[in-house]
């Protein structure tokens, strides 16, 4: 399985429209083989933002790189750059194969 894992540095007091825009927004997942569980988590306060990463598990790698290459992915991320103003930067994109699983 893969981990594809999204950063993003919120600047403060955008904290609630980055949540609502999340919560609203059409992800187009579901539709796209491969795919498993979506998760958008919230971190730690720093001096001029909040963190905050979404995190998404795969079948394998080259699931997630046929979503990143897929209609839905365009579709998924239209207006992206309209929302600058809420970061501090980019998303910083870390991905992960998973090697080990142990579960209660």
């Amino acid at each position: 399985m893969y981990i594809a894992l999204n950063r993003f540095k919120v600047v403060h007091g955008a904290e609630e429209e980055f949540e609502t825009t999340w919560k609203n927004r059409e992800r187009h997942l579901a539709e796209v083989p491969g795919y498993l569980e979506f998760h958008m988590l919230k971190g730690a306060k720093f001096d001029d933002h909040t963190l905050y990463a979404s995190h998404t598990l795969w079948e394998s790698e080259q699931h997630f790189i046929n979503w990143t290459r897929s209609e839905a992915f365009r579709n998924a991320h239209k207006g992206a750059g309209e929302r600058k103003h809420m970061y501090l930067e980019g998303p910083h994109f870390e991905g992960f194969e998973i090697i080990l699983t142990e579960k209660r």
